[in-house]
């Protein structure tokens, strides 16, 4: 359902003027809704250790190499695509309608990468979801 809302989105964009108000919203949108389809799809793949939301795994791998990444696996993932983000957004046009919206996609990327790292490290007094230091 989110990868047709992404799709409608992209669609609306193709089609409209990115200079009027409408058209810079699905800018916006398409680098939102990004974030959610990748949040939706990558949170249902990959596992980060510390995560509350993450599925629990029922092996552990024998090499600690593989067991660290599996570990992050998330976090690798998100770092590695920001990357290419960032290096489509660094050889676009940032004026141009489509380098407008890799710089929302960036931007994006950065806040969810942010997200999963805070809460990882971050402890909320009182909340369940936080470990408590004993």
């Amino acid at each position: 359902m989110t990868g047709s809302i992404l799709l409608l989105w992209i669609v609306l964009y193709t089609v409209s003027d990115e200079k009027r108000h409408v058209g810079s919203f699905f800018g916006n949108a398409i680098a939102d809704w990004t974030g959610v389809v990748v949040m939706v799809l990558a949170t249902k793949f990959f596992y980060e250790r510390g995560s509350q939301e993450s599925k629990s795994v029922p092996r552990k791998w024998h090499n600690r190499l593989l067991e660290k990444m599996r570990e992050h696996s998330l976090t690798i993932f998100l770092l590695i695509t920001g990357v290419g983000w960032v290096l489509l957004f660094a050889h676009s046009d940032s004026e141009s309608k489509w380098g407008q919206v890799a710089g929302n996609i960036v931007s994006e990327w950065t806040q969810i990468i942010g997200t999963v790292l805070l809460t990882k490290t971050l402890i909320e007094v009182g909340s369940k979801e936080s470990k408590e230091e004993k």
